[in-house]
C-alpha cells in the first residue's frame, strides 16, 4: 500500500502486558469495531497487521494483532505510525476535517483577508495547529477554540477570525 493512498490515524505508544498487546494513541477519530486491519509504518514501508482484538479507551486503545504474541514482538512495533486506507475513512460531521485533506487550502481571515496556503496540520498532543506561510514567516493557528469559523472543502477555503495583533506575534 502506498502512503499517499492512506492517512495517519495515530501511533503505537508502548507495549501492554506480556501477550503481545500494544497501546495505540489516535490522532484522528476512528471506530475500531469497523476496522479489520491497519497499516504500520516500518522502515518507510506500510505493512498490514490484522486486529485480533481491541479494547477502546477514547483517544487510545489496547490492540492485539495476529501473529504478535510476545512482549518482545510488540516492543518492535513501539513508536510506529498507524495508517488506514483513505477508501475506508469514515465521513465526518460538517466543519470537521482530517489533517491531510485540508493541506493546500487557502486560509482567509475575516479582517486581514487571504493569509496564505495551509502547509500542514501539526498534531501537538491533544491540540491541532494549522501552519501557514504568512508573509515569509510560519504562523500557527490553533484548530481548537474560537479561531476557525468555517471549512469549505469544495472551495478549498478555511475562514478564520484571529484576534488583533495575532499575526504580529
Amino acid at each position: 500500500m502506498n502512503k499517499q493512498d492512506c492517512y495517519s490515524i495515530g501511533y503505537i505508544s508502548k507495549t501492554h502486558g506480556l501477550k503481545g498487546e500494544v497501546t495505540a494513541v489516535f490522532t484522528e477519530p476512528i471506530k475500531l469495531d469497523s476496522v479489520e486491519s491497519v497499516f504500520i509504518e516500518m522502515k518507510g514501508s506500510l505493512v498490514p497487521y490484522f486486529i485480533q482484538s481491541f479494547s477502546d479507551r477514547g483517544d487510545k486503545a489496547f490492540l492485539k494483532f495476529e501473529d504478535v504474541n510476545t512482549a518482545e514482538q510488540a516492543a518492535n512495533l513501539k513508536a510506529s505510525a498507524l495508517y488506514l486506507s483513505k477508501t475506508v475513512r469514515p465521513s465526518l460531521k460538517r466543519g470537521e476535517f482530517y489533517n491531510d485533506e485540508v493541506v493546500g487550502f487557502t486560509v482567509e481571515d475575516e479582517t486581514e483577508g487571504t493569509l496564505g496556503l495551509l502547509k500542514q496540520v501539526i498534531q501537538s498532543g491533544p491540540s491541532r495547529l494549522l501552519e501557514i506561510d504568512y508573509q515569509g514567516k510560519d504562523v500557527l493557528i490553533p484548530v481548537n477554540g474560537p479561531f476557525i469559523k468555517s471549512v469549505n472543502k469544495s472551495k478549498k477555503l478555511i475562514k478564520v477570525s484571529l484576534p488583533e495583533g495575532f499575526l504580529s506575534i
